[in-house]
């Protein structure tokens, strides 16, 4: 790693349609397959308490960003990037972790990793708005199409819209928050670089989540199996800190509101992982969601590789 090495220029070149902006997306949603199932592992003996599994994955990243950044010898971000790195920070390292942590202790994890299926569509509206992207009609379709099935899904599994638990607002907040979070990182990345965006934002968001996990041991002191502690390290490691290193990339590569549609394989993905080591049983309400937001997920990529920038 070496200074905004992974920094990519502000120009036309870079919203062109790119392969491997979908390959980069592709590894980091594979490496973010795995947080649902493991933040699953970590909170549902109440070992580990929502709050504690939420905040301190961030600070052992956080610890690992601020290597990283003086190691290689990172400039400070300058001005407005400090402010829309909190921005990042408020949505990728505190509103998503802490939000579907508390969502964890009742949600299986098949149900919500459908439910966070509607990442891609919010990414692709905050894309919009901030970015200034203009996707061709046909990806909003298919967009369109992905978030109407996960808000179906949800309901159904609840009963009707009228029997939504707290559980699935949660992680509809998270989705909101992360998606805004997705959409500024990627930007950002263009100019501090991928790597660089996620650990100034580790760091930035730091302090506070430090004193939160040091409020969260002082009321419950932690504790857990091996296996738990090993899905806690992964969320820390991978889940916080080595998988933005692809996604942001990616996104950098844009354009920011197609590729971010990759996310919507993350629940088919975690359905298969929560059935291999929670022993969730796959009904075919969860098949059938899964396969038809795959489906959208199909559709809006092939729109994404055949559309340019408008």
């Amino acid at each position: 790693m070496t200074n905004n090495s992974s920094a990519t220029v502000d120009n036309p070149s870079v919203l062109s349609p790119s392969r491997a902006g979908l390959w980069w997306g592709l590894l980091g949603v594979t490496s973010f397959s795995f947080t649902v199932p493991f933040t699953r592992v970590a909170v549902a003996d109440s070992g580990m308490t929502p709050l504690f599994a939420g905040c301190g994955r961030a600070v052992v990243a956080a610890v690992l960003a601020a290597l990283a950044l003086v190691c290689t010898r990172q400039r400070l971000p300058r001005g407005i990037q400090w402010a829309r790195l909190g921005v990042v920070a408020g949505g990728v390292v505190v509103g998503f972790p802490v939000l579907t942590s508390f969502a964890l202790t009742t949600a299986s994890a098949g149900h919500s990793a459908v439910v966070i299926a509607l990442l891609p569509a919010v990414t692709a509206v905050a894309a919009v708005l901030r970015g200034h992207e203009r996707p061709p009609r046909s990806f909003w379709c298919m967009a369109a199409v992905g978030a109407v099935v996960t808000l179906g899904f949800a309901a159904l599994q609840g009963g009707g819209l009228g029997g939504l638990h707290w559980s699935d607002l949660l992680l509809l907040g998270a989705v909101a928050a992360a998606g805004i979070g997705y959409a500024e990182g990627g930007l950002l990345a263009r100019e501090l670089g991928a790597w660089q965006t996620i650990s100034w934002a580790l760091v930035l968001a730091a302090p506070p989540m430090t004193a939160l996990t040091g409020y969260a041991v002082a009321g419950h002191p932690p504790t857990g199996t091996p296996t738990e502690w090993a899905a806690f390290g992964y969320l820390a490691v991978v889940s916080m800190f080595l998988g933005y290193f692809a996604w942001y990339r990616g996104l950098a590569l844009g354009p920011i509101s197609q590729v971010s549609q990759i996310q919507l394989a993350q629940p088919v993905l975690g359905l298969a992982w929560a059935a291999l080591f929670l022993n969730e049983r796959l009904t075919w309400p969860l098949a059938l969601g899964g396969l038809a937001v795959l489906a959208s997920a199909a559709g809006a990529v092939r729109t994404r590789l055949g559309g340019g920038r408008r």
